[in-house]
This record gives structure tokens, C-alpha cells and sequence, in this order.
């Protein structure tokens, strides 16, 4: 399946403003079952762009402002192709004993630690345990606590933002695609599955089933010795199949946001914003 999605911010301020200053995650580079085909990423006012890979290979990008504007257009589109995804049977079975190989420890360390947006509270800990005491593989008890989020939780627009810590949310049970994720790997790491943030996008296809849809989206990354990293989608309560558009993998939201910035002056600003996945041949 190829996939175009063409996403617009705009930000339009009260009065002008000056020394702006932004990071972007916008540009996904290619993973395993994902190519990227094509990518433009465009910054009004215009402005040099400093594009380079950061501490977990993300395509970034870095741009400053320092003459007064009162808008700030930021548009990036991009053309990916999937593979089907596959998880083999090997790594269905996997156990957390299959961790212990030092290989596998060095690149999943960063993943097994509490970050910014993710703890481990003794509370989540206790519902991680709970949900995995009689599943015995990694599959199974990422599956487990996926579908536990998924029904248990209310996907609520207003209850949260994107500065939302997992230990409110999960307190709330409810939150947008950004808590889901955080709740589903702070359940995870709590018990020793190595599980990261992966934001992007998502195809909703004819039917419009999906949550999610049409708007950046986020969900939990689950490594599973054999295949590597696994897509486990909770708001939805769905593998991260072909349908999904893959920017950038971190330790939270914080990591990956899709723009991250600050700038001098009026504090009015209005934000709008605008994404449209569409199917191509």
C-alpha cells in the first residue's frame, strides 16, 4: 500500500514576532515494511533549513525567524510505500528471557527507562501485573494490555494535551492517541517489555472505522526479538499494519513531536492545523 499525506500547520499571531525558533519531525526515513518515496518539507516566511538525524535516527529538521512575521506556515508532503507486516512465529514466542542477550539489551536500554511523559508508578505497575501474570510471551501480554487500554479507556478530545503526564491519564482513563500510547508503554516497561512512542499518521480507508484518522497520530512500538519493533495501536486496539504512516520513534511525545518551538513576543496565537492521508497506486 502507498500512502501521500500532505500536512499543514499554520500559526497566525496577535501582533508581529520575532526570534522564533523550531524543531520538526515531519520527514520519516525509511524502516523495516515502510519506504519513503518522497518528502518536501516548507517553512514560510522562507527560511534555510538545517535537516539532520537525531539521537534515535529521526529525520529533523531545524529553522529559525528572526525578522517580525505574524504567521508562520510550516507544510510538509510525503509519499510512503508499506509492506504488509509480518510477525513471525519465532517472535510470537519470544519471552523477556530472550532480552538477556547483550545485542538485544543495548538497543532496547533506552526503552526499558522511565522518561518525561512515562513513568513507573506503583499503581501502573500493579495493572501491568495484573493483565500479564497468565500470558507467558511478549505478544501475548503486549496484545493483553493493548485491548485492556483500548476498552477500558474513553477517547476524549478535551481532557488532556500534549503536555499530559501517563500518570494523569491513566488516573482519568481517557486522553486522545498521545495517552493511549503513554499508558500502553508505561504498562509495558513497568514490566520489562522494552516498548517506544511512534508518531504519524493513519489511513482511515473507505470505511472510516478508525480513530484517529485525518490528524497526526500516536501509538506504542513493542520490540519483539525476531521482527524488532512491532506496532501495537491501543486507541484503536490494532497491530500497526499497512494502513499507518511512521514519522519518528522516541522514549514519549516529547521526543517526537511534530513541531517543537518557541519565539518572542505577542502570547495571542491561533493554531491550525490540517492533515490529509490519501491512498495512491
Amino acid at each position: 500500500m502507498a500512502l501521500s499525506v500532505v500536512h499543514r500547520t499554520v500559526f497566525t499571531y496577535g501582533g508581529p514576532v520575532t526570534d522564533s525558533v523550531n524543531t520538526l519531525h515531519l520527514e520519516p526515513r525509511t524502516f523495516p515494511f515502510q519506504k519513503t518515496l518522497s518528502a518536501l518539507v516548507k517553512v514560510l516566511p522562507a527560511t534555510r533549513l538545517r535537516r539532520f538525524t537525531d539521537l534515535f535516527q529521526n529525520i529533523t529538521h531545524h529553522f529559525e525567524l528572526a525578522q517580525p512575521h505574524v504567521k508562520l506556515e510550516v507544510v510538509s508532503h510525503i509519499r510512503i510505500r508499506n509492506l504488509p507486516l509480518e510477525v513471525s512465529a519465532e517472535s510470537k514466542a519470544a519471552t523477556l528471557s530472550d532480552y538477556r542477550d547483550s545485542s538485544v539489551r543495548e538497543r532496547i536500554w533506552p526503552f526499558l527507562q522511565e522518561s518525561h511523559l512515562v513513568s513507573k508508578h506503583v499503581d501502573i505497575w500493579k495493572q501491568a501485573v495484573d493483565l500479564t501474570r497468565e500470558r507467558p510471551t511478549i505478544f501475548d501480554q503486549s496484545l493483553t494490555i493493548m485491548h485492556w487500554i483500548h476498552e477500558t479507556f474513553i477517547y476524549d478530545v478535551c481532557s488532556t494535551t500534549s503536555s499530559t503526564h501517563l500518570e494523569e491519564a491513566f488516573s482519568l482513563r481517557r486522553g486522545v492517541c498521545q495517552d493511549y500510547a503513554h499508558v500502553m508503554i508505561g504498562l509495558c516497561r513497568s514490566v520489562g517489555i522494552a516498548a517506544r512512542y511512534a508518531s504519524g499518521y493513519l489511513y482511515n480507508g473507505p470505511r472510516g472505522t478508525l480513530v484517529g484518522a485525518q490528524a497526526s497520530h500516536a501509538w506504542c512500538e513493542v520490540y519483539l526479538p525476531g521482527s524488532g519493533w512491532i506496532g501495537f495501536d491501543p486507541t484503536n486496539g490494532t497491530l500497526a499494519d499497512a494502513r499507518y504512516a511512521k514519522i519518528a520513534v522516541g522514549r514519549d511525545y516529547d521526543d517526537v513531536a511534530p513541531i517543537k518551538g518557541n519565539y518572542r513576543g505577542s502570547s495571542h496565537c491561533q493554531l491550525h492545523v490540517s492533515v490529509e492521508v490519501t491512498k495512491i497506486d
